[in-house]
């Protein structure tokens, strides 16, 4: 395949990322024609300027890496990320929320956040380490329910984690395809066969901070 490029989100998501590291980031990503960069939400007007005048997007992250912040906490996030100029936005879900079967509240918390980021289109991260697959599952309904328009395996910060599996890629994919959601592998993608992987299950897009090495 020779346009995995496409299909990646060049990540740079570490806390003691500094300057050198996003102007590295912004390079790469110009010159591999990547399809998108992730990152924290503090520098996403920083990204915009740095890749004005490319075709790359600017993703951001919302309840990052834990979920648990307030509801209004993340839809107050999620609308100054889409103010600064965020192309799209990833959430993490409550997931003591959905372990608890309050599913209601989950759903809830996902629309408010999709609410608040407007026509900024909302990606969705269940974090599959930390669920069985019916979990999976339902929290792929429950996204649909709330009308994101992605769902996304992990956030890349389990203690222990794998990250994407395939077989959870697919379990995604079979459950939200169908209805217009599409399907983001992340975490532990670090070769280009991993990448193969994920797109053979179902995925759109790759989150990872391989992407030069996925490419080359």
């Amino acid at each position: 395949m020779d346009n995995l490029n496409n299909y990646i989100e060049h990540t740079l998501l570490k806390q003691d990322a500094v300057k050198e590291d996003f102007e590295k980031l912004f390079q790469e990503a110009k010159e591999h024609k990547f399809l998108g960069i992730c990152i924290n939400p503090a520098y996403v007007k920083m990204a915009k300027d740095a890749l004005d005048g490319t075709a790359v997007k600017v993703v951001t992250v919302i309840g990052f890496p834990l979920g648990a912040n307030k509801t209004e906490v993340k839809a107050f996030e999620a609308s100054c990320a889409a103010a600064d100029g965020a192309d799209e936005v990833d959430m993490v879900i409550n997931v003591s929320g959905l372990k608890n079967k309050d599913y209601d509240f989950v759903r809830d918390d996902i629309k408010a956040v999709k609410i608040a980021c407007g026509n900024v289109p909302l990606k969705v991260i269940l974090e599959t380490d930390l669920l069985n697959k019916e979990e999976i599952k339902k929290a792929c309904e429950l996204s649909v329910e709330a009308g994101a328009d992605f769902v996304k395996t992990s956030t890349g910060f389990v203690k222990n984690g794998v990250g994407a599996k395939a077989e959870d890629v697919k379990l995604m994919y079979d459950t939200v395809s169908s209805h217009g959601l599409k399907v983001k592998a992340s975490g532990g993608i670090r070769d280009k066969q991993a990448a193969l992987n994920m797109i053979e299950a179902g995925a759109s897009r790759l989150g990872t901070s391989s992407g030069v090495k996925i490419v080359s």
